[in-house]
């Protein structure tokens, strides 16, 4: 299991969440992680196909509330009315290390 972050900020500016991890500090840009959205919404239960990508995300979308659940992850409320997925903290690593390695983010 994944440690939490050391640091969680929301650069509302920016359009960034900002993780501080012990290896370094990586900004997600708002439209990238919400596309990347977990949730049986975003994701087919069944196939595993994402069904929501990046580009079918609004250009200004932006956490509307960030809420820690337990210990593992945290629960991210959007402006354009999504609220049901969870980000735990591995995955969060993983789109971390996604964008650090050159990912699409727009």
């Amino acid at each position: 299991m994944a440690t939490a972050p050391l640091g969680i900020k929301a650069r509302q500016q920016e359009g960034v969440l900002e993780l501080q991890w012990p290896n370094g500090t990586y900004r997600l840009p708002y439209r990238f992680l919400r596309g990347r959205c977990p949730c049986a919404s975003c994701v087919d239960e069944v196939s595993g196909v994402r069904v929501v990508d990046v580009e079918d995300v609004p250009l200004a979308v932006a956490p509307t509330n960030i809420q820690f659940s337990g210990n593992y992850a945290i629960k991210i409320s959007w402006n354009d009315r999504h609220d049901t997925g969870l980000f735990t903290w591995e995955y969060l690593e993983l789109l971390c290390q996604d964008v650090a390695a050159g990912a699409r983010t727009e």
